[in-house]
């Protein structure tokens, strides 16, 4: 029975299938192959296990073949009334039964150990650094290189891009709980953890955008903590560069003004403590809003948000998100009358009450 439990969960688990559109990439991240892994580090781990695989079938069919053997073999008889010779000990069997495994186990090791020391490795001048922070619940990729920061908020988060074939430090720094940054096709989970820098090597094979997350349960919006990589060529890569530094140059346009009395709203977030500033905002319903969001906080990036304020109900999201000493504009939909929570996506301990009349 347990042999028909194991087989059906496997088959099951054969058959699953991602009910979200995300970009993973073109393999499928359920039951992930070894061959569907990307990176150079990944495919070293995935390799192990087909030879740990076959070697833990044998084990278990001798094994369990033996015991079978031995319960059919000398089972009691109908007339067996006489107790059989006893054997106390063979060393010649025991010495075998001990040696083989010991040698299986020592050969594993090393072999593991190798490929460890392979994955963890890294590079004294990798191509391509990026600084990735985990909060609740986002993500941002500083590319301290090149002077560039994205921050991400909803169910797409944020996108990295980096080149293929080039090594690809990435370093992991959490502000508030632990979190997880786990892409399948790399083949590779590491923990953020508040007040220590992880980070690991990789060096992407092929081409794509694929699907990451947050594989450590970190709060309450943990289902929506994603993010995504896009591995492109080297020339590729530059021209993305050069596109994002000329977009960060780039004067902001003014902030909007004028329009109907209570359409353009004004709100500081002074910080992560001390929350917005200020914590009441009065508007027009049934209109779209502008609302002007200056973030002074010298250390977290900041937004507004706006709890049931989408036409099916959901929470709006104000993007981009505003990092420190940034400024940032959003226009929201309509909504009718009535009071509303607003908060920031980042920090949700920053509220606010927007009453619109």
């Amino acid at each position: 029975m347990i042999g028909v439990a194991v087989l059906a969960a496997l088959l099951l688990a054969a058959c699953a299938t991602r009910t979200d559109d995300r970009p993973t990439s073109d393999s499928a991240v359920p039951g992930l192959l070894p061959g569907q892994v990307v990176t150079e580090q990944g495919r070293a781990a995935a390799d192990l296990y087909l030879p740990i695989f076959v070697i833990a079938v044998a084990v278990f069919v001798l094994v369990e073949g033996l015991l079978l053997v031995i319960a059919l073999r000398f089972r009691r008889r109908k007339g067996d009334d006489v107790l059989p010779s006893q054997t106390h000990g063979n060393n010649l069997l025991e010495v075998v039964w001990t040696a083989i495994p010991a040698l299986i186990v020592t050969i594993l090791f090393i072999v593991s150990t190798s490929v460890l020391m392979d994955v963890e490795a890294t590079s004294d001048e990798p191509a391509v650094t990026v600084d990735v922070t985990g909060f609740q619940w986002q993500w941002t990729f500083d590319y301290p290189a090149e002077q560039l920061s994205f921050t991400g908020a909803g169910s797409e988060g944020p996108e990295m891009v980096v080149p293929i074939n080039e090594s690809i430090l990435i370093r992991l720094h959490a502000l508030d709980v632990i979190h997880s940054f786990y892409v399948p096709q790399f083949f590779r989970k590491l923990d953020l953890v508040p007040g220590r820098v992880n980070q690991f090597e990789v060096t992407i094979e092929e081409e794509g955008t694929f699907g990451g997350q947050c594989a450590e349960f970190c709060g309450l919006a943990h289902d929506a903590m994603y993010f995504t990589v896009r591995a492109v060529d080297r020339a590729t890569y530059d021209q993305w560069v050069a596109d994002e530094q000329e977009k960060a140059r780039q004067t902001p346009p003014p902030l909007p003004s004028g329009g109907p009395a209570g359409s353009v709203l004004q709100v500081t977030s002074i910080s992560t403590a001390a929350g917005y500033e200020p914590t009441e905002l009065t508007g027009l319903a049934d209109t779209p809003l502008t609302i002007q969001l200056d973030n002074p906080d010298p250390e977290a990036p900041h937004n507004v948000a706006i709890r049931g304020a989408n036409p099916d109900g959901s929470d709006w999201i104000g993007l981009p998100i505003a990092g420190p000493g940034q400024k940032a504009v959003y226009t929201t939909p309509p909504m009718p009358a009535g009071a509303y929570t607003f908060y920031c996506s980042v920090h949700a301990n920053m509220t606010g009450t927007l009453t619109l009349q």
